[in-house]
């Protein structure tokens, strides 16, 4: 009888902890699978802002890896120190791994240091640290100029700054103090959405309605504490008197350091997520795909590359590449959620098609963060 597969995956987010879960479903014993993450639980990237407004309690969104619990699978709370893709070795803090077949989906990382002035006189709402301490900042914001500025392209879950934007109007307004405050959004692209014209036109639709200044095309390149002033790429300047900023991302430093990375990811075979390492993959934020950085799109590329080890351990066909198709939730405030359909690698181009607000569609997200769950950790 030969002995189990041995399986890394390196990271628990969206990409890992499916692709773990399907290997399980679909091999069991047939593989000895280490998952490995330095954190003790996972949390949707969504529930930050769920967080930034008081609206979850921080032991509310928080799944914990303990209940992450599957046949063939190990969860190792560890950090990881080194990678080598020759030998398919994995250095942690508390010992090295090897495995037959590796996979990296280890997300991206945020680089405060890159725009100068952020760590000190701004407050990202992207890490669930900063979207802790936003709760706390918020409520002391009563008048004066707010700005959610992205400090960088490309960046996770493309929707979530005019979400940002459209949920602190709600937030202001609540509290009486809207009409004493200003809400400027400062964004790398011509519109919120690029792939979807449908789904632009309805958020900048939703800014004028609400007084929100949308900034296109520009990136906040760094602040000024002193002056209480954001620079932009072009050289203008925005005062603020609240900073909400989106950091620009990159891989983690295990990953730069590995020689995997080119251009600050990992570039990977879009059809099949494969390295230019042997039996190495790439799945999620921490790679170049051609798809935005967004957890739904992590899951997608986690399934080709479950099924294709399937095939390859059991033996059967390879399944069909990678389509970059995914559906992501857009907050628009006051009760109603959209949908954005978008499609990355089937066409010439990317396209994508907006469902527009409704209540309907405010159940489904709650659905797709439940189905996760159950699936996941049997909640």
């Amino acid at each position: 009888m030969n002995p189990p597969q041995r399986v890394g995956i390196l990271g628990a987010g969206f990409g890992g902890l499916e692709l773990a879960t399907t290997l399980s479903e679909a091999l069991g014993a047939a593989i000895d699978l280490a998952l490995i993450d330095k954190n003790d639980a996972f949390v949707f990237g969504y529930s930050k802002l769920d967080l930034m407004f008081g609206r979850e309690r921080p032991e509310a969104v928080r799944l914990p890896y303990r209940d992450f619990a599957k046949p063939g699978v190990r969860f190792l709370r560890e950090t990881i120190t080194a990678i080598d893709p020759f030998a398919r070795r994995v250095t942690t803090d508390a010992g090295v791994h090897e495995a037959d077949i590796l996979i990296v989906a280890l997300g991206a990382d945020y680089d405060l240091d890159a725009t100068p002035g952020l760590a000190q006189a701004g407050n990202e709402f992207y890490s669930v640290a900063g979207a802790e301490r936003l709760a706390e900042v918020l409520p002391t914001f009563t008048r004066g100029r707010a700005i959610v500025g992205v400090c960088g392209a490309p960046f996770k879950c493309p929707p979530a700054p005019s979400e940002a934007a459209l949920l602190l109007h709600d937030y202001l307004s609540e509290r009486g103090v809207r009409d004493a405050c200003e809400i400027s959004l400062v964004m790398p692209f011509g519109t919120p959405v690029p792939p979807s014209p449908d789904t632009s036109a309805a958020l900048l639709a939703a800014f004028a309605e609400r007084g929100i200044e949308f900034v296109a095309g520009r990136r906040v390149s760094s602040l000024d504490p002193a002056r209480k002033v954001a620079a932009l790429d072009d050289g203008a300047e925005l005062p603020y008197d609240l900073f909400l900023g989106v950091p620009k991302h990159r891989a983690p430093d295990v990953v730069l350091e590995s020689g995997m990375a080119e251009d600050g990811y990992v570039p990977v075979d879009s059809r099949t997520l494969e390295t230019k390492f042997p039996n190495v993959y790439a799945v999620g934020d921490v790679a170049t795909v051609g798809v935005p950085k967004a957890g739904v799109f992590s899951e997608g590329a986690a399934r080709v590359v479950a099924a294709s080890l399937v095939a390859q351990l059991k033996g059967g066909e390879q399944p069909a590449a990678y389509d970059g198709r995914g559906a992501c939730y857009v907050e628009f405030g006051a009760g109603r959620v959209g949908r954005v359909d978008v499609d990355f690698l089937s066409g010439p181009k990317p396209t994508g098609t907006f469902q527009s607000p409704s209540s309907d569609l405010v159940a489904e997200k709650q659905h797709f963060g439940a189905s996760r769950r159950a699936r996941w950790f049997d909640r």
